[in-house]
């Protein structure tokens, strides 16, 4: 602490615990720290906070007084990829990378007024610093005259002298910053800088943590506000602390990996995000009740207020940054897709190889069985003709042991040798191919002799026949008669 009895702003973590949120504690002429502002950063776990910084400052005893607020929207630079780069992230360029901002809007209200802080990077033999301007007069002077009502307000106006602020860094190696007021230049044309009046310093941010003000020179700056002025001193330092002494993908809530970024056909979530600003262009004043819904404790006095009209969970994409990871998402996605295209695939064909192999086995299970079957099949008609043959033949033998059956003898055929003279063939029974056992009436058909074989007394005796069974002469009265075959 630099004196006690100067006022003196501490930035301390947020008492109702919440990680992305903080305090700003105030002690002045020796008295304990006590709330004074309430500062407030987008949820960094919502989609709408992501590829930007924003930060708010509210009353810390009634959440509902918001007295200014930052939006920063960072500009990026698409580096070069090398072969490998693009093997790796499976062909899709490497993400753009966030730039320094060279400048930023602390936007206050009531009355409403921007204020510009131009960044100058450091250099071997200079500090980096940060410049804005105040207008002196930022209230209307008061008047009954419809002219100067319809005119525009002191802070808007270019002709409304403004005094010039620089934050400076005390050294390279230095974590504390010293805001002063810039010294008038006494030369007419403003061009010599020896003829220039010495710095007022007004703040000093000590080791990036706590802000003390030089009370006695701040009465030196003419101005009509001076709390606009420590409103702007307070988030000024906080900007410096956090976006020009920090990690750039922390502060601008930059993923490191792609994103499923959600369309703008989603519903509107239930809970919007604190202090969430717009994603309007810089120069465009935010309105407060888009982006700064009120805390817990101020829920109820919530509904008296008109709500804004339903707006989408994610804005469209307005930075490279949320372009290269719709791209990066596309092509996960598609990648996805084609994996799982080929896996379908492979279990498709695997599954039609399993079904025409059980198919094939099936048909040979039924084929052996088929066989199987029909040997079966066969060996009962085999076994069972068998056993037919040997009842028959047994038959047979007992036949012929009783004499009730004689066999035929082998009859050459009629082509191999002639027949006798005055013989007879051999003729079928009509009662099947064996001969008819003996019996009384029954005269043996076997053998038959020459020609007196089968004569009687008084009969005439036939005369030859030919080969063919046909005859001519007066027997047949002298016609050709057809005999009947006396082997079929």
């Amino acid at each position: 602490m630099l004196d006690e009895n100067l006022p003196t702003f501490y930035l301390r973590a947020s008492s109702d615990g919440v990680k992305h949120n903080a305090s700003v504690l105030l002690s002045h002429h020796g008295s304990d720290a006590a709330p004074a502002y309430s500062i407030r950063h987008p949820d960094p776990s919502l989609p709408g906070s992501r590829n930007r910084y924003a930060v708010a400052l509210y009353d810390s005893y009634n959440p509902d007084v918001l007295f200014g607020e930052v939006l920063l929207i960072p500009k990026w630079t698409q580096p070069t990829p090398t072969k490998e780069e693009i093997r790796l992230n499976n062909g899709v360029p490497p993400p753009p990378q966030p730039l320094l901002p060279t400048e930023f809007v602390i936007q206050l209200y009531n009355p409403d007024q921007q204020v510009m802080v131009r960044s100058k990077p450091g250099s071997w033999n200079a500090s980096a610093s940060w410049e804005f301007e105040m207008p002196q007069q930022s209230f209307r002077q008061p008047s009954i005259s419809s002219i100067d009502r319809t005119q525009s307000d002191p802070t808007a106006s270019e002709t409304t002298p403004k005094i010039t602020f620089r934050w400076k860094k005390e050294g390279k190696l230095s974590k504390d910053h010293v805001c002063s007021i810039a010294g008038k230049s006494t030369n007419p044309d403003g061009s010599k800088r020896k003829h220039r009046e010495p710095d007022i310093t007004i703040a000093l941010f000590k080791r990036l943590s706590e802000i003390t003000l030089y009370e006695s020179n701040l009465y030196r700056a003419e101005m009509e506000d001076p709390k606009g002025l420590e409103v702007v001193l307070l988030l000024g330092g906080i900007v410096i602390r956090e976006v020009y002494n920090g990690h750039l993908h922390e502060v601008f809530n930059i993923p490191e990996t792609p994103i499923t970024v959600p369309t703008l056909s989603e519903p509107t979530p239930s809970k919007r995000p604190s202090a969430q600003p717009t994603s309007q262009s810089l120069p465009g004043p935010p309105l407060p009740s888009r982006h700064h819904p009120t805390s817990p404790t101020s829920s109820p006095k919530q509904p008296s207020k008109p709500t804004s009209p339903t707006q989408p969970s994610r804005p469209p994409p307005t930075d490279p940054r949320t372009q290269w990871e719709l791209d990066a998402e596309t092509a996960r996605l598609q990648k996805q897709l084609s994996h799982e295209e080929r896996r379908r695939r492979r279990a498709e064909e695997a599954e039609t190889k399993r079904l025409k192999k059980m198919l094939e086995a099936e048909e040979r299970d039924a084929a052996r069985q088929k066989a199987e079957a029909d040997r079966r099949k066969q060996a009962d008609i085999d076994r069972e003709t068998e056993r037919l043959k040997r009842e028959f033949d047994e038959e047979l033998r007992r036949a012929e042991q009783q004499g009730l059956f004689v066999r035929p003898p082998v009859q050459r055929p009629h082509s191999a040798q002639p027949m006798m003279s005055g013989a007879r063939p051999y003729r079928e029974s009509g009662q099947g191919p064996y001969l008819q056992p003996l019996g009384e009436g029954v005269q043996s058909s076997l053998f038959v002799g020459g020609p007196q074989a089968g004569a009687g007394p008084g009969k005439k005796v036939k005369g030859k026949k030919s080969f063919w069974g046909m005859s001519r002469g007066s027997e047949s009265d002298g016609r050709l008669v057809k005999k009947s075959s006396s082997v079929f």
